[in-house]
């Protein structure tokens, strides 16, 4: 029998991409799906070409990136803490009344990690069931986060205004699901997450698009020997012209060709040599099994899909789950880590240098093959859905 499901994803493209991607499964299986979520740019025309439509659903996570008031909030939250407050306290409200006009009637919530608490109270106040997608665990959005000081003072006051009561604690009703492989996860970082049903792991989620770049691209990466991919997923480049040039160098000393993804980041200007080709559009799932090495900022998307095809990494990290995710790659010894800030073009020569040996290359093929796939990932996802709304209707 058709449900409805809501689904509430904030941030960037690896925020989005896997909400988006299980809406697109449930409605295809028949359901009712709407959606509330920020809309990158690159995703504008994955959302339309998927059958779905969204619904605004807080500020525009770029333009915020741009805005100089709100990056000195996120950057110092203490030094800024009455404005951090009303600012918070403004985007929940307004998100909250696009989830209470759109959950009305719904079978189940399924929210982002970061809208987790706000839906939380949103499906409380219609006794609906939330489901939340973990693109990594939990606890690093916990450790060092002023979290306790803004978002959780806003969630309180969007209690009260929804008439609930008032709450000591997070909700242990929700089902957690995480959207990464077990495998890829630190060990110490393993044992923190539970394995119990209500956090059962199912690989990661991604819609798996072409894009309209992607025969350009295969064409050149086929035109001759395989090059080493690069990209840093939705980071902006404070340096684009020296950081062309750094990879430009390495490979150069190499002998290796590359193909540098812009991102969010101009390119347009900078100048490269022939053995560079850099793209605005990049299909990772069509080009990365053309590569022979990517280079990356460690998302768990990109992350994901490099594993998956079997490719030896570098990951530049920064931070948030990217640091995780290099010390995973490290531990599957499938690549090579190190903090995005202090890389350099020697330093890029030389870790391309052990992750281009034939050993790296092999230990791809075998972590890929344990793997779960996009197609299982997405399939279990839906099921566990159903079977929380399904229950959910009968009692």
């Amino acid at each position: 029998m058709p449900m409805k499901f809501v689904v509430a994803a904030f941030g960037s493209r690896g925020d989005v991409e896997p909400c988006v991607a299980v809406a697109r499964e449930l409605l295809r299986r028949g359901h009712e799906v709407r959606l509330a979520l920020t809309v990158p740019p690159d995703m504008r025309d994955v959302i339309e070409s998927a059958g779905l439509t969204a619904v605004p659903y807080g500020p525009d996570w770029q333009a915020q990136l741009q805005d100089g008031n709100f990056v000195r909030m996120i950057q110092n939250p203490l030094s800024a803490l009455e404005e951090a407050v009303d600012y918070v306290n403004q985007v929940v409200a307004e998100k909250t009344a696009t989830l209470v006009s759109l959950a009305d009637g719904a079978d189940l919530l399924l929210a982002g990690i970061t809208e987790q608490g706000l839906a939380a109270n949103v499906a409380e106040y219609y006794g609906i069931p939330l489901a939340a997608l973990h693109f990594f665990p939990s606890q690093i959005l916990e450790v060092g986060s002023p979290r306790g000081n803004v978002a959780e003072q806003a969630e309180r006051a969007q209690r009260r205004a929804l008439g609930l009561p008032e709450t000591t604690g997070p909700s242990t009703r929700s089902m957690e699901i995480q959207a990464y492989d077990e495998l890829c996860l630190p060990d110490q970082a393993a044992e923190s997450v539970k394995s119990d049903p209500r956090r059962p792991f199912v690989g990661a989620l991604t819609l798996e698009l072409p894009t309209s770049g992607d025969d350009e691209v295969l064409a050149w990466a086929a035109a001759g020997p395989p090059p080493i991919y690069f990209g840093f997923g939705s980071m902006p480049i404070i340096d684009p012209a020296g950081t062309v040039a750094a990879i430009s160098a390495a490979c150069a000393h190499l002998g290796q060709r590359a193909l540098i993804w812009s991102g969010p980041n101009d390119f347009t200007h900078v100048p490269h040599a022939e053995h560079i080709k850099v793209v605005d559009t990049v299909g990772l799932t069509a080009v990365f099994p053309l590569c022979r090495a990517v280079v990356h900022h460690g998302g768990a998307g990109t992350t994901a899909t490099g594993l998956r095809c079997g490719i030896p990494t570098l990951v530049l990290f920064s931070g948030l789950d990217q640091p995780l995710w290099a010390a995973g790659v490290e531990q599957l010894k499938v690549g090579f880590a190190r903090r995005f800030s202090e890389s350099t073009a020697q330093s890029l020569v030389d870790d391309l240098r052990v992750i281009l040996t034939p050993q790296y290359a092999s230990r791809a093929r075998e972590v890929a093959a344990q793997i779960t796939k996009p197609a299982e990932s997405l399939s279990r996802t839906a099921d566990l859905l159903e079977d929380a709304a399904r229950q959910a209707r009968e009692r």
